[in-house]
């Protein structure tokens, strides 16, 4: 059963002290983004009880994610972890997307209150902290179906369909992703570079120990980044399993649904103990992004395509901001 959204402001004000509001911010804070730029912001006003998303325009990246398509998905994610975040502190996240009333960068409105929690994302609060991208080659052990299953099912909770290609648009998928791979441009590749770190302790961006080995064998869909010639080689996979995450509009509304989508998909994946990575090169180029869905599925527009498996563990997690850095209080 859904709780009412019109809930007392001192019912909010008495479940949501600010060191509980603090420990939701950080937890949101893990979630993935596109070159870990984490581009979000949050503001809590103390009289409405009200925590605002924002995007943080400093954070774009306007040679690869002009429409802010990858960044409404990033803050998506966050979203998701904020609810799941929420969910185990026996809060209820009551999320207004895009707020008419505000300004654009305004992406969500968010009422936290005691009661009525959603129970199953509760349980996928351990997956928080060991959810990692795995850049690394991924062992042939096919996926189970019903994994497969599970995993769908995560995305439909969040209005969107999680696709594992097969025959011909499996083929086609890896041309595409292997296409756009060779045909990246000039400026998204310096814009790329920018946002990789020589330290581990970096609080944002990708450290350059976390891009994981070259492919020397293999088919796998991996993102260079540029040139790294002390990097090691390795041999990935032959048949990498790939997986689609669609919406049926392309609006920021769906981009933010498809965000909160792509996390519950990876958190339940981290629980089932697969590993993950976002292969998002070919959905900078609309050409080829259109190209990616199956036409005789229906209606769709990919939002994310996932390489998923079995691989090696990643001990480290990349650097995130703290609460301190992206969390305003207001009264």
């Amino acid at each position: 059963m859904t709780p009412s959204p019109h809930a007392t402001e001192a019912t909010d004000a008495a479940a949501v002290t600010d060191e509980r509001l603090e420990e939701l911010v950080r937890d949101a804070c893990a979630a993935p983004s596109m070159h870990n730029t984490q581009p979000w912001a949050y503001v809590f006003h103390r009289r409405s009880g009200v925590l605002e998303l924002l995007a943080d325009a400093a954070r774009t990246l306007p040679e690869e994610d002009p429409r802010r398509r990858a960044l409404h998905i990033g803050c998506g994610a966050a979203l998701f972890n904020l609810r799941v975040s929420a969910a185990r502190a026996g809060l209820h996240a009551w999320v207004s997307p895009l707020p008419p009333a505000t300004g654009g960068d305004v992406l969500a409105a968010v009422r936290l209150r005691a009661g009525e929690v959603e129970r199953e994302a509760a349980t996928l609060h351990p997956a928080v902290a060991e959810r990692r991208t795995n850049r690394g080659p991924y062992e042939e052990t096919r996926i189970p179906g019903v994994i497969r299953e599970q995993l769908g099912r995560a995305a439909a909770v969040e209005r969107a369909r999680l696709v594992f290609p097969e025959g011909w648009h499996y083929r086609m998928v890896l041309d595409l992703l292997a296409d756009a791979e060779a045909g990246e441009t000039t400026a998204h590749r310096a814009e790329e570079q920018a946002w990789l770190r020589a330290e581990e302790t970096a609080a944002d961006g990708i450290p350059r120990t976390a891009l994981g080995p070259r492919m020397r064998e293999g088919e796998a869909p991996v993102r260079e980044f540029g040139e790294h010639p002390d990097g090691p080689w390795a041999d990935f996979e032959r048949e990498p399993q790939l997986a689609l995450i669609l919406t049926r509009r392309d609006e920021p509304a769906d981009w933010l649904a498809a965000g909160q989508a792509l996390q519950r998909v990876l958190l339940t994946a981290t629980r089932a103990g697969l590993s993950a990575a976002p292969v998002t090169r070919a959905l900078e180029h609309p050409s080829l992004r259109w190209l990616l869905r199956d036409p005789s599925e229906g209606p769709g527009h990919v939002q994310m395509v996932l390489r998923m498996g079995y691989g090696p563990s990643v001990p480290l997690s990349t650097g995130r901001r703290t609460p301190d850095e992206v969390l305003t209080f207001r009264d």
